[in-house]
């Protein structure tokens, strides 16, 4: 049973219409601040959301299409869970790249504008995994342990609550990408230490769960975060030495 605000709404839903709004808010803040033309947030927006949305269901179906071989339309129900956040920026990213070519404006400032809304609204979005009832840990057997944020009780029993620990790394991310949004000049730059930050955090908290997207052995989130890790890490550096700023 899904989780619904007054025997209505589900939950999880109405957190990802509150995280957008939200994005929408700083986005246009942000573009404002750089100088940018009047409404690039909320075109950013309406532009990259809809294809992060469809990016992160299909990314999460093709892992997971054993569970909706059987009724293919239930891929559809975005709603009911199975949003894969890696999927997302793809889409997302991919929207904003178009609308920097149609728009002439530059990607990587599109991309560091993005950055701190986007994490913010991963810090938002796990909550819905704790109101379906998903993204959870191993079991935790020792009763001295068995209470939240350290634990979530799931299906019977004690699990450890991934979804919160990510949700504060996520959040803690944010404040970061903000407090040095101003600080960071070259463009790309925020983006970058997004996926650094991002990418370390979703490493070591995806070795937890047991509800992983896998690729035979590997967890696919977790040899991603990996290798967006080295990536954006080895990338910040180069430009460190190379322009002795970021």
């Amino acid at each position: 049973m899904r989780a619904r605000l007054f025997g209505v709404l589900p939950v999880y839903g109405l957190l990802i219409a509150f995280a957008i709004l939200l994005a929408t808010l700083l986005c246009q803040r942000e573009s404002r601040r750089r100088g940018l033309p009047q409404d690039t947030g909320l075109d950013m927006i309406l532009i990259a959301i809809p294809l992060a949305v469809i990016g992160a269901r299909i990314y999460y179906v093709i892992f997971r299409w054993d569970h909706y071989a059987a009724d293919p339309l239930s891929a559809l129900y975005f709603w009911q869970g199975g949003l894969a956040i890696y999927g997302g920026v793809i889409g997302g990213v991919l929207g904003l790249f178009l609308m920097s070519r149609f728009k002439k404006l530059s990607f990587a400032t599109l991309l560091d504008i993005a950055a701190p809304s986007l994490i913010l609204g991963q810090a938002i979005g796990r909550w819905g995994n704790f109101f379906n009832g998903e993204a959870y840990g191993e079991v935790v057997s020792d009763p001295r342990w068995q209470f939240f944020p350290v634990a979530v009780e799931a299906d019977g029993q004690w699990h450890q609550a991934t979804f919160f620990y990510e949700s504060c790394w996520n959040f803690l991310g944010f404040l970061l990408l903000w407090l040095l949004r101003k600080k960071l000049q070259r463009p790309g730059s925020l983006f970058l230490l997004y996926l650094l930050w991002y990418g370390i955090g979703r490493f070591f908290i995806e070795g937890l769960r047991t509800d992983s997207l896998m690729l035979g052995p590997v967890r696919v989130s977790q040899a991603l975060s990996l290798l967006l890790c080295i990536s954006a890490g080895l990338l910040l550096l180069l430009r460190k030495r190379k322009e002795g700023a970021l």
